[in-house]
């Protein structure tokens, strides 16, 4: 290490090493996993088996996540420091609500997160391990958030590395499956967008909305993941410039990504094929059109192409997601350790906190539960950082913002709406996991955080800038 780099870690520093490509790459490899190859089937059904309203569904889901993404890239901008979200809703709004996300994140969504990835690895090998058992699964799952979590020890720039190869890996076989269906099938699907009911007539207006919102929801879930890059602020480079740049760049080359390989599918499986794959519960359309067009050859590459997905998101969401802890214990609400980086300048107790829930979680729940929650608590973290933008210009508007949202306050009003629809929609839909994560959990973090104030006070504990 240099002298700068030493220095930096001795003081409880990160090391700024990654630049605007491993930003890209890290948002990127945390949103493009395994639902690309699936995902498209339930947006298709939802959208009535209308490939042009199943198109505009993919197009809306990634415009939706990138208006997010520009409310969160003025927060960042002006305040890049390790934590991310925490640390906005820390200082937006009041410590205690951003102690009550991140402690919601720290316990349950970002190790129910990582072990979600880590079981559904295993389970999409099931096909060619048909007697793996719902045990092994798990171990395995248990293996991999260890193996990664050890790989992170190592050092931020390590990981970041293995963003890049494990994103240039994956995408290799994506586009060379995008590439072929788009230049060798012979359909040509029709992009009529307008929303139409089962039996193909054009649907009312209101009928339409709630057809696509509900398709839309499903899209949602593949471009999740988006603002987590927003918790290696402090290790980039120049994060006033480049963190911007990485959550704009990143979910706007998602977006279009998405958009070309579901029309591309569409290219060589007809509607009517479509329809009875999914009704026979065979999602996995991408699958098909890889073995049409490559054969045996071109399923092989899809699984292969599924796996990387799955191990760079995997990798990325372990290497982002302690990084909250450490905010949080350099706040002073939090156990002291949590905050100390290891001669890699890499929190290395976080991450090993990190991996004990997440393998706790792995043997207690599903995949569907971890899912579940997960959604939810992002959502609201999404509602809280986009209103917070609006927040920050009220209470601090001498902070110097290097980039400010385009459409203010038009673009951060219509994104709360839209945020808020969605948790509407979540609560009615599971009421008691969403009482969970919105309530019970926020409750326990919020008495943790009054402990800690009362022991910080009576000690003259000082919170490190």
């Amino acid at each position: 290490m240099s002298d700068e780099k030493n220095k930096a870690v001795e003081h409880g520093e990160f090391k700024k090493e990654v630049t605007v490509f491993g930003g890209v790459s890290i948002v990127a490899g945390i949103m493009i996993g395994s639902g690309i190859f699936y995902l498209g089937s339930y947006v298709l059904q939802r959208a009535n088996y209308s490939v042009g309203t199943a198109l505009l569904c993919w197009l809306i889901g990634g415009l939706i996540s990138l208006l997010g993404a520009l409310c969160f890239s003025e927060l960042s901008s002006s305040r890049p420091k390790a934590g991310g979200l925490t640390v906005y809703l820390n200082e937006v709004y009041h410590p205690i609500v951003g102690y009550m996300y991140g402690f919601s994140q720290w316990l349950i969504a970002s190790p129910g997160s990582i072990a979600a990835v880590a079981i559904a690895i295993p389970t999409a090998l099931i096909d060619f391990f048909p007697g793996m058992t719902n045990g092994q699964v798990k171990m395995i799952a248990v293996a991999l958030v260890v193996l990664f979590t050890i790989y992170n020890i190592l050092g931020v720039k390590e990981a970041a590395i293995m963003a890049n190869i494990t994103l240039v890996a994956k995408m290799v076989p994506m586009i060379l499956i995008l590439l072929a269906a788009l230049f060798m099938g012979n359909i040509m699907p029709d992009l009529d967008p307008t929303p139409v009911t089962a039996t193909g007539e054009p649907a009312s207006l209101w009928s339409g909305i709630s057809m696509v919102s509900f398709a839309v929801l499903a899209s949602l879930w593949a471009y999740e993941g988006w603002s987590n890059v927003t918790n290696i602020g402090e290790e980039m480079k120049n994060p006033k410039k480049d963190l911007p740049k990485a959550l704009i760049i990143g979910v706007a080359c998602v977006t279009v990504f998405y958009v070309l390989f579901n029309f591309a599918l569409y290219r060589v499986i007809s509607m009517d094929e479509a329809r009875a794959m999914i009704e026979a519960d065979n999602v996995y359309l991408g699958t098909e059109v890889a073995r049409r067009l490559l054969g045996n050859f071109g399923s092989i590459l899809v699984v292969v192409g599924m796996l990387v997905a799955m191990i760079g998101s995997l990798n990325g969401q372990v290497l982002v997601y302690a990084r909250i802890s450490y905010a949080m214990a350099h706040e002073g609400h939090f156990f002291r350790s949590q905050g100390e980086l290891n001669k890699k300048g890499v929190p290395a107790k976080s991450l090993i906190v990190q991996c004990i829930l997440a393998c706790i979680l792995i043997m207690m729940r599903s995949l569907d539960q971890l899912t579940t929650l997960v959604v939810f608590l992002g959502m609201i973290g999404s509602l809280l950082g986009v209103a917070g933008v609006m927040v920050n210009r009220i209470r601090f508007p001498e902070l110097e913002k290097p980039y400010k949202v385009w459409g203010y306050p038009v673009t951060v009003i219509i994104t709360v709406i839209i945020f808020a629809a969605l948790m509407i929609n979540n609560f009615i839909e599971d009421p008691l996991m969403s009482i969970l994560g919105l309530i019970i959990v926020p409750a326990i973090g919020a008495g943790i955080y009054i402990y800690y104030d009362k022991k910080n006070k009576k000690e003259g504990f000082t919170p490190e800038n």
